[in-house]
């Protein structure tokens, strides 16, 4: 048996525009499925919302999201958790790290480090903080 971890954030509102801003980084196949869809709701006020959507791409990042709806209590918090995204391939991060740092609060300049090649960290404009580096072998 194997298993898969996979973030999964959850919004007030910005579940949808999170998740096509990640698929525009990223690549990969957009799903959303509106509170509609899944609860049945009718308030016009939340119908549309997302009640379940991901991103997947064949180079193996997948993330999930919803929109909290109103009845239930959100509280965001401050740096609630990371998403990392580790891999080899120096300017494929670069990438990723430019798209992501567009209107994002650079928490650590993506750079070398005493631990990484390369390693970055940003909150981006939906309040996710991102992680950026290059993996190397832990010799603890």
């Amino acid at each position: 048996m194997s298993v898969a971890t996979t973030v999964h954030l959850n919004f007030r509102g910005q579940a949808r525009e999170a998740l096509e801003f990640y698929q525009s980084v990223f690549g990969g196949q957009l799903a959303l499925v509106t509170h509609a869809q899944s609860y049945g709701t009718t308030d016009p006020r939340e119908a549309d919302l997302i009640g379940w959507g991901q991103v997947q791409s064949e180079n193996g990042f997948h993330v999930m999201a919803f929109d909290v709806p109103a009845a239930r209590p959100y509280d965001a918090g401050i740096d609630p958790l990371f998403v990392s995204v580790r891999g080899a391939d120096e300017n494929e991060l670069r990438r990723y790290w430019d798209a992501l740092a567009k209107d994002a609060t650079i928490k650590a300049p993506l750079e070398p480090s005493a631990w990484a090649p390369l390693y970055g960290m940003l909150t981006d404009r939906f309040g996710v903080t991102w992680v950026l580096d290059i993996a190397v072998a832990y010799n603890g």
